[in-house]
């Protein structure tokens, strides 16, 4: 148990950041072993909501490629991935859109509301906030590369920003599936981790945080003590062209950079399995996970 002095201390240490991010935008993106236990959950709902009652303006952006592959399996229809991309016909992007949509991010705006705030859900098609283009699936194979049609999957084209922006002047917090809609009307499955990206540099937003299973980037995977704490945008693509960063902790730099490209000022990979991970992050000195910069 703290004491009352370490409990006044924990709430001074956290003055200066509330006053920093107060009045400013942090997108979250919300996914991994963050969203799979309900005792994760609770926290994660609970750090968002001290944020909004301090003055900031979360919005939520998350994924859900667990449940999908659950449901598939449910309806007997396999799961297929080239490239790491999800192959997605016609009646996978239904079942897509069912779990992303009704599941997913319906359980996400009750659990916010619950807690007392005023969430909303939104996918792309919503007032066409994410316009969305196909995206081809690059095969290398012998030295090859081979652009490949998987289906629904797509990238963004455009973020409508000002629908986001109307919601959060209206007190809410927006929390958004990553399911975008075409020129002709169709919509694609696009990852999560890109969509919080174009969203935070669309909205210019003051951090973008990404929720991972890991503690962020380390230089060597196996050695603890080789922790990257910070490091810049340079630094990043260095890392990735060097071989440091590798493997499924490319695409999540990628968005980092995405994002701090079109307008966001910081971003950080911190540790979702971690309880009030957002909280650390934000509103302590030392903070955790790997924060990179312009």
């Amino acid at each position: 148990m703290f004491s009352p002095q370490d409990t006044a201390d924990i709430l001074i240490e956290a003055l200066p950041y509330i006053q920093k991010f107060s009045g400013k935008t942090i997108v979250i993106k919300y996914g991994g072993n963050a969203m799979t236990t309900p005792e994760l959950k609770a926290k994660v709902m609970q750090d968002i909501t001290l944020m909004k009652f301090v003055g900031i303006h979360p919005v939520i952006v998350h994924g859900g490629g667990p449940d999908i592959t659950g449901f598939l399996k449910k309806v007997g229809k396999k799961s297929e991935f080239v490239s790491g991309l999800r192959v997605t016909d016609e009646e996978t992007m239904e079942i897509v859109e069912m779990v992303l949509i009704g599941k997913v991010n319906s359980e996400i705006v009750n659990l916010l509301n619950r807690s007392g705030n005023r969430a909303i859900g939104l996918s792309g098609k919503d007032a066409s906030l994410i316009q969305a283009k196909k995206k081809l699936a690059e095969v290398h194979d012998n030295g090859k590369t081979e652009k490949v049609d998987i289906g629904h999957v797509g990238e963004v084209a455009k973020i409508r920003e000002e629908v986001v922006n109307d919601l959060i002047e209206q007190g809410y917090i927006p929390v958004i599936a990553p399911v975008g809609v075409g020129e002709d009307g169709e919509a694609y499955n696009i990852n999560a981790d890109y969509v919080a990206a174009e969203v935070a540099g669309a909205l210019n937003a003051e951090k973008l945080l990404l929720l991972t299973d890991v503690e962020g980037i380390y230089k060597d995977f196996e050695d603890k003590s080789s922790f990257i704490s910070s490091l810049t945008g340079k630094e990043a693509r260095q890392y990735i062209e060097d071989g440091i960063i590798a493997g499924g902790m490319i695409p999540k730099v990628e968005s980092c950079l995405t994002a701090l490209d079109e307008g966001a000022h910081k971003t950080a990979i911190i540790d979702g399995r971690l309880p009030h991970s957002l909280l650390l992050e934000l509103f302590t000195s030392q903070g955790i996970g790997t924060e990179i910069v312009k």
